[in-house]
C-alpha cells in the first residue's frame, strides 16, 4: 500500500483536506420500533488525513446544526437538548488516537467521538484508495446514541444503534500542511 510508507513518515508530515463538494457525512436510524428508517446528513463539516513521523491522524468535525433529514420539525428536535444540544456545543468531533494498516487499502482506526460535549471511544475500518492526486476514504460504523445522552424518543421509538457513513475525497495540500 503506497499510502502509508516508512519513507513518508521519515519526512515532514503530508496532509490531505476534505473536498467538501465531493464528500458526504450521512446517518441512518430506525424509528417506530424498527419499522421505519430515518436517513439524514450533515451539510457542513471539515476533516483531514495526515501522515507524519509519528503515524497517521484522521480528523472529522461536523456542524451538528447543519443536520438535514428532510423534515424541518424533526431536524429542529434533533438540534435540541434531547439529541445534539447545538445551543451548548454544535460541533461533533472525531480524532483518531491510533491508525493501523490491516490489509490492502484497509485501515483500523481507533479514536474518540465527541457529541454534545460527551466523548466516547470509537473504532472502525476505513477503506483508503488513491483517487487521482488525492485519496478516497470510506467508513461505516454504528454508534449507540444513548452513550452521548441522546433520547430514545417517546416510548422508546428510536432504535439503537445509529449507522454513520462517511465517503470522503481528500486533496493533498500543496505544501503538505493544513490551511484553514
Amino acid at each position: 500500500m503506497t499510502i502509508i510508507t516508512s519513507e513518508e513518515r521519515a519526512v515532514a508530515p503530508t496532509h490531505w483536506s476534505i473536498d467538501r463538494d465531493e464528500t458526504s457525512v450521512e446517518f441512518t436510524v430506525k424509528t417506530f420500533w424498527g419499522l421505519m428508517t430515518v436517513h439524514g446528513c450533515f451539510d457542513r463539516f471539515d476533516g483531514s488525513y495526515e501522515l507524519g513521523p509519528s503515524g497517521t491522524t484522521i480528523e472529522l468535525t461536523i456542524d451538528a446544526d447543519s443536520i438535514d433529514t428532510g423534515n424541518p420539525k424533526r431536524d429542529e428536535h434533533l438540534r435540541s437538548t434531547d439529541f445534539f444540544d447545538v445551543d451548548n456545543d454544535a460541533q461533533v468531533r472525531f480524532r483518531s488516537t491510533r491508525v493501523e494498516a490491516v490489509g490492502d487499502e484497509i485501515l483500523h482506526v481507533v479514536g474518540n467521538l465527541e457529541v454534545a460535549g460527551i466523548a466516547e471511544p470509537l473504532e472502525f475500518a476505513v477503506t483508503v484508495q488513491p483517487a487521482g492526486d488525492g485519496l478516497a476514504l470510506e467508513a461505516r460504523t454504528t454508534v449507540d446514541q444513548r452513550r452521548f445522552g441522546m433520547s430514545s424518543g417517546l416510548l422508546g421509538m428510536i432504535r439503537r444503534p445509529a449507522t454513520l457513513h462517511v465517503e470522503a475525497l481528500l486533496k493533498r495540500d500543496a505544501d503538505g500542511r493544513h490551511h484553514d
